[in-house]
């Protein structure tokens, strides 16, 4: 494999961990990163992964009302599977958190994957397309890193579970640059996926993460939410 790639890879499962340690690190003021995860998701969500499936599925002809169909439907489900969990989420169980910290680092930890996954597409085309793509993706690895790590917090799980996940998160683009040297994602499959994962980081973000910043001060919740949109928007601008 190409030395540069390796490198890539191994950048990418830093920065992802950087990020996840350091929202461990500060959990004391856990409320300034719940309001930057759901900045950050919402943002991902409209700077990133929803005009990457546009641009991917009028490439192939994939309609744009079957890309909104996928974003929709997995807005309903994970709206409905939260509603579900909620209702039968007793104070006893609470030990164990809440199921939608997992579900939601897993959407995360795919997403991630997929990240790899272009990488190492893009080092199949050229090595300067594989740099560009692995240095988008590296810079927005930092905040999925914090993602990953509140997503979890925030429903109730153990910072050792919260640890997992991250760890998984990290060496998720890892392994998708392995996995792209085999296969190729059908294009039109892959612009679903991304549309689903639009959906649900839209839905983490304005109805899981957002709603926990409303019993603290609006102004500082609002500095930070919007301080997660900027970073978002700088990076995907630039890069």
């Amino acid at each position: 494999m190409n030395p540069m790639i390796l490198l890539l890879a191994f950048i990418t499962f830093a920065s992802t961990m950087v990020g996840g340690l350091v929202a461990v690190r500060f959990k004391g003021v856990l409320q300034y990163f719940f309001a930057f995860s759901s900045g950050a998701l919402i943002a991902i969500t409209f700077f990133d992964v929803l005009p990457e499936s546009l641009d991917i599925a009028k490439s192939v002809d994939l309609s744009l009302r079957t890309l909104m169909i996928a974003l929709v439907a997995t807005f309903i489900f994970f709206s409905l599977v939260e509603r579900f969990f909620l209702t039968h989420h007793h104070h006893e169980d609470e030990e164990h958190g809440h199921i939608m910290g997992p579900i939601g680092a897993i959407g995360l930890v795919t997403h991630s994957f997929l990240d790899g996954v272009a990488i190492g597409i893009a080092f199949q085309v050229n090595s300067s397309m594989g740099i560009l793509v692995a240095l988008a993706v590296i810079s927005h690895d930092f905040t999925d890193g914090i993602n990953t790590v509140v997503i979890m917090l925030k429903n109730e799980q153990s910072v050792r579970n919260a640890r997992i996940f991250l760890l998984i998160d990290a060496i998720a683009p890892v392994f998708g640059i392995v996995v792209a040297s085999f296969f190729v994602i059908n294009q039109s499959v892959l612009a679903l996926i991304l549309a689903a994962f639009a959906g649900q980081f839209l839905y983490i973000g304005a109805a899981n993460l957002l709603p926990e910043t409303y019993h603290h001060r609006p102004w500082k919740m609002a500095l930070s939410m919007i301080f997660g949109i900027l970073i978002i928007f700088v990076l995907t601008t630039i890069i």
